[in-house]
């Protein structure tokens, strides 16, 4: 089929079948433009769990589809791609028990460390975390759950992104450190563990001092997933929503590099918009979804095979759920 063929009987499929489709923002276009829904991942998760259609198409990342089936254990929620995104894999229960340890060595009391885990991790680590009297974040609104957390005088642990970790610390005049790298954890208010985004590993000090010498005027805006150096180089530093709301408001005439995933800052503007890296930053895991992805789960659906369908076991759900929940009480 080609793919006006493809979309069309996605759309007859998805209408057939009462299924509603969500993208992320990271999604290429051909997925993207086929979804009712396009957000950042926690707006995406809730929007879908109040959505009435019994059926849930994902776009994005496994720990995204798992977010909805925390919230909305009742939906039946499938993804056309189960992808893994690598920062999400760089933690799991196994890794998150190793780091405790860590502290404990280190003289610190479990029962004094209160863990906070970015939204980018598996539903059992959320579920480690609510375990822990612990709270989910998301990049923006990190620095609100930081503020909470500290008010309970313990050590917080930062899962899994260290970046994220380090620049709300910095933001808020706290120290932090990276668990093994030699700092002494009971001198810092934030520990962070040793994770990070492969795709905004990519920018650097050196491509703003680039932009900045070609353009005297440019703004240089990133996402908080960078480096600790390269957000203190930028003009304006914020969540995938905020750089939208931020990018939109700028006059067409105003030059901006953006530091983050490719497919969304192509789709921003078209003028005067340029990507912060010498390299085409296009995350690896949101760009395997395909249009034939989304048309064979639909018909998967249609067959009753029910392909790539997200499952969670009722205790990790109910745990995860707590860490989510607390987030959202504030």
């Amino acid at each position: 089929m080609s793919e006006d063929q493809l979309r069309e009987q996605i759309l007859k499929l998805k209408e057939a079948l009462h299924v509603s489709i969500v993208a992320h923002f990271y999604q290429k276009d051909e997925v993207f433009f086929m979804a009712d829904y396009v957000g950042d991942s926690l707006q995406l998760a809730q929007w879908a769990a109040e959505d009435k259609n019994p059926y849930l198409l994902f776009c994005g990342v496994g720990f995204m589809g798992q977010s909805v089936k925390i919230l909305a254990p009742n939906k039946r929620v499938f993804m056309p791609k189960i992808a893994c995104c690598a920062m999400a894999r760089m933690i799991d229960v196994g890794y998150f028990d190793q780091n405790i340890e860590v502290l404990k060595k280190a003289g610190i009391k479990e029962e004094d460390i209160l863990p906070v885990t970015y939204i980018n991790s598996s539903a059992e680590v959320k579920a480690r975390v609510g375990m822990m009297g612990g709270m989910v974040c998301t990049s923006s609104n990190a620095k609100k759950i930081i503020t909470q957390a500290k008010a309970s005088n313990k050590k917080i642990l930062f899962v899994p992104d260290r970046c994220l970790g380090q620049n709300i610390a910095k933001e808020m005049g706290l120290t932090s450190c990276i668990v093994g790298d030699g700092s002494d954890p009971k001198e810092a208010d934030i520990i962070c563990y040793n994770g990070f985004c492969s795709v905004h590993q990519l920018f650097d000090v050196d491509d703003i001092a680039f932009y900045r010498a070609k353009y005297p005027d440019i703004l240089i805006v990133t996402h908080p997933e960078c480096k600790p150096e390269v957000c203190d180089q930028s003009d304006f530093v914020g969540s995938t929503s905020q750089i939208i709301a931020y990018v939109k408001n700028l006059p067409l005439n105003q030059k901006v590099a953006i530091g983050t995933e490719y497919n969304m800052v192509k789709r921003l503007r078209k003028e005067n918009t340029y990507v912060l890296s010498s390299t085409k930053p296009e995350c690896p895991t949101m760009n395997e979804t395909t249009l034939v992805d989304l048309y064979n789960t639909l018909l998967s659906i249609q067959e009753e095979r029910f392909e790539n369908e997200i499952t969670i076991s009722e205790e990790t759900r109910k745990w995860a759920f707590l860490a989510l929940n607390r987030m959202f009480e504030l």
